[in-house]
């Protein structure tokens, strides 16, 4: 299958004969190009650019493999790219960079943004992935999104809501301890709080993170101070006593009798690669509902249910960014796709569910509306 690569670029229109090379290209090339020249705009009209999106990564956290360099990355970066045109029709081009510093991946990528309507940035390593996003984003005025964190958090909102539905509660109702504190642990646990959940704490390999202890980075200093209301300083597992819900994205491991010690209907989301925080079939006994990031056990966790929608959507009313509220409405979109089928193994559709890049993809679109980052 990856012989060769993944990806081609074929032409849209035909080169038949000298009249179609000469509109296609000089000298018929030329009136669009003085057009664009005099209004800037109008290369989303004229172009592909409106439609493509980059891939970027510098390599440096490739799915469970780590820092494997940009040359490794590109067989991961080909499969994003196929998944964006295969479900939400989105043209993207992978794009693997020599450096890692953040200001040659930042000037680098600002440099190559007049050719795209917007940037995916994918496995770059955490704390470096917060600080790259957020300057782009202030730099840039197309969508910027790094779907390690984003794409991850917006399928757990939409599972998360929907668990919750079936036993009864609301996100409101929920204590949930977030094992990991990296790209995608962080990212879940702000789109959780934005969303309402009752009250999360989040650990890292040291243990839980809580306000005064030492050591923390700045994003873990932040979540110190937003999360966390019941004081948790032990271990994950002293933390899921009596919790409602376990979110893994660390590649750690969760013992059964942790799980046992969780609160009744409990919602276990064991989301490391390839191998789960602990097995489905262990969680069951004691879990009402179990999710993986796998696609051979039910209620798999898979970002590609959310950035094909959120890009299409974002890029067809040509927002200038992603906010949090866009995120939040892919999530509940996503969410209602299930709708009345819901049940213990049928929390969140599969990727194969036709039904879900458009409602990701509407949704989207109406909330940049309102929330003014649409120019169409």
């Amino acid at each position: 299958m990856h012989r060769g690569g993944k990806l081609e670029v074929r032409s849209t229109i035909p080169v038949r004969d000298a009249d179609d090379l000469s509109l296609a290209y000089t000298p018929g090339v030329a009136r669009v190009c003085t057009a664009i020249a005099d209004q800037p705009e109008l290369v989303s009209e004229y172009t592909w650019v409106s439609n493509l999106v980059a891939v970027v990564s510098d390599g440096t956290a490739v799915l469970g493999l780590g820092d494997i360099g940009p040359a490794a990355a590109m067989p991961v970066m080909e499969g994003k790219a196929l998944l964006f045109k295969e479900f939400g029709n989105v043209d993207a081009v992978p794009i693997c960079l020599d450096c890692t510093d953040v200001d040659a991946l930042v000037e680098t990528v600002v440099r190559l943004a007049p050719s795209f309507g917007g940037v995916n940035l994918e496995d770059i390593s955490a704390p470096r992935c917060f600080e790259v996003e957020n300057r782009l984003r202030g730099l840039l005025d197309i969508p910027v999104f790094h779907d390690d964190q984003h794409g991850t958090a917006i399928v757990v909102l939409a599972a998360l809501r929907n668990a919750a539905r079936l036993t009864g509660r609301s996100l409101g109702d929920l204590r949930a301890v977030v094992a990991g504190a990296g790209a995608s642990g962080v990212a879940v646990t702000r789109i959780l709080l934005n969303a309402g959940i009752g009250d999360i704490a989040v650990s890292d390999s040291k243990g839980m993170i809580y306000q005064g202890r030492e050591g923390l980075n700045p994003y873990k200093e932040a979540l110190a101070r937003d999360t966390n209301r019941g004081g948790h300083t032990g271990s994950t597992e002293e933390a899921l006593a009596g919790a409602d819900v376990f979110i893994g994205l660390s590649g750690s491991t969760l013992s059964e009798h942790a799980v046992a010690a969780m609160a009744r209907d409990s919602i276990v989301f064991a989301l490391s690669n390839p191998t789960p925080e602990v097995l489905p079939d262990v969680a069951r006994r004691h879990a009402r509902v179990v999710a993986t990031g796998r696609s051979d056990f039910p209620n798999q966790i898979n970002n590609v249910l959310a950035f094909p929608g959120v890009f299409r959507g974002a890029l067809d009313v040509r927002a200038t960014t992603i906010t949090e509220n866009m995120k939040v409405a892919a999530a509940d979109a996503l969410a209602a796709v299930v709708g009345d089928d819901l049940s213990e193994d049928y929390v969140i559709p599969s990727p194969f569910d036709q039904r879900v890049a458009p409602a990701v993809t509407a949704a989207v679109a109406d909330q940049a509306r309102l929330d003014g980052v649409a120019r169409t």
